[in-house]
């Protein structure tokens, strides 16, 4: 009934701002599965709160509710993380958590001096772009690099390393680390 209750609240808020079109991502694999009619309503407490999603899906000329797993889904974990941590006297107002996204990534892992003049990921860019191992690679150290390349990809000439619980990382060299960095105004709001 929770999940139910803030899948409305989401809605009644996007129909206050005058949403058109609307993209809803859901961690409760039941909410959305069966919002969509794709599952079959076996708890009749739930069924109001059903159809009522169903009268404020009708407000939007666009809506589309996607399934994201929980371990996928960070944005969602840290504001049920925040929110349980909220106090507020009136138990019916929510206060807004501002949420931004930087396009500069807020810190930088240990980034190891490079050999050679190379990026500690060449070899794997290499292997991902070209399916091409290192000159003097032993068989061992092939399928090494094949099994690492299975957590990384590129998108725009950037490498990236997919994780469980951190999504996605950049893969930065030695170059780009010490590179100064803006730091941005915004952040300093949130201390």
């Amino acid at each position: 009934m929770a999940e139910y209750e803030a899948c409305i609240l989401g809605l009644m808020l996007a129909i206050d701002m005058n949403v058109q079109e609307l993209l809803v991502i859901g961690d409760s694999d039941l909410l959305v599965h069966q919002v969509l009619g794709e599952w079959a309503m076996k708890n009749i407490k739930i069924f109001p709160y059903l159809h009522y999603i169903q009268e404020l899906i009708k407000r939007f000329t666009k809506i589309k509710f996607k399934y994201v797993p929980r371990i996928q889904n960070e944005v969602a974990d840290a504001l049920d993380t925040l929110s349980s941590m909220i106090q507020h006297q009136n138990k019916n107002f929510i206060d807004p958590i501002p949420i931004g996204i930087h396009k500069q990534s807020a810190y930088c892992a240990h980034v190891e001096e490079e050999i050679g003049g190379n990026s500690w990921f060449h070899d794997n860019n290499e292997y991902l772009e070209n399916r091409e191992y290192p000159e003097h690679a032993t068989h061992t150290q092939k399928r090494t690099l094949q099994r690492l390349a299975n957590h990384f990809f590129q998108s725009g000439g950037i490498l990236y390393k997919r994780t469980p619980y951190l999504g996605l990382l950049r893969c930065v060299d030695t170059k780009e680390v010490s590179r100064p960095r803006k730091y941005m105004p915004e952040l300093a709001d949130l201390t």
